[in-house]
């Protein structure tokens, strides 16, 4: 049987907004038609742009691949970390294990482009770890397609709604997004990516519409499926 595998607790507010999620893309009539996952909530992980920034990430590798490890030994057959910073791990985190690793930057950019070929400017409201890693970047050009980061002055509402609000138990405020939208859209941005998991959740809060893609959504749909789910 196939099992999905997550790695959590950054933060836990949004690896809980993933496994309901999970729970309530799944087309299921009963519990055996649910995937089965292991969940592991490593909330004592070290803030993953604060590490990427500094440039000291041994620890923060050397923790995720573990994690990732103990993941396969229980079973997993899948492995989804729903924290679009850790992406910036990713290859190594891979390179660990000999089960599969969602790359949720990846399938994101992936899903945009398939549904729609002609968008060519895609903005991504993310941690400054995530911005100045340029990830997002690098998958947006392999397709061929611009991507759009915040000024530095949108960029600290975007990090004050992520650390200051929704980590912290908050909804978050629509007066600091309206700011942030307004200035993506002034940018000519076509589609919004909510590149962070609380993000994830603010989007959840506030029932934002079609024009923002929540890559938390993405990675849901990706794991229902590669452990054999259905989706609704």
């Amino acid at each position: 049987m196939k099992k999905l595998g997550i790695i959590g607790g950054m933060g836990s507010q949004a690896t809980q907004l993933f496994y309901k999620s999970i729970i309530e893309k799944t087309d299921a009539k009963c519990d055996q038609e649910h995937i089965d996952m292991i969940i592991l909530n490593h909330a004592s992980m070290p803030d993953r742009t604060a590490s990427i920034l500094s440039g000291e990430t041994e620890e923060i590798l050397k923790l995720l691949t573990e994690d990732a490890k103990m993941l396969e030994n229980c079973g997993a057959t899948a492995i989804a970390i729903p924290c679009n910073t850790s992406h910036y791990f990713w290859e190594d985190i891979q390179k660990s294990v000999n089960i599969p690793v969602i790359n949720m930057v990846r399938e994101t950019i992936g899903y945009i482009k398939e549904r729609n070929p002609e968008i060519k400017k895609i903005g991504v409201l993310a941690t400054d770890g995530t911005v100045k890693s340029g990830i997002y970047k690098k998958e947006c050009e392999a397709l061929d397609t611009e991507c759009v980061t915040p000024s530095e002055d949108i960029q600290k509402l975007v990090t004050k709604i992520i650390y200051d609000q929704v980590k912290k138990g908050e909804e978050g405020s629509m007066e600091d997004f309206r700011k942030i939208d307004h200035y993506m859209k002034s940018e000519g941005c076509e589609v919004l990516i909510m590149a962070c998991t609380e993000l994830s959740c603010f989007k959840y809060y506030h029932n934002l519409g079609g024009y923002y893609v929540d890559a938390m959504d993405v990675l849901t749909e990706k794991s229902i499926i590669s452990c054999g789910g259905k989706l609704k």
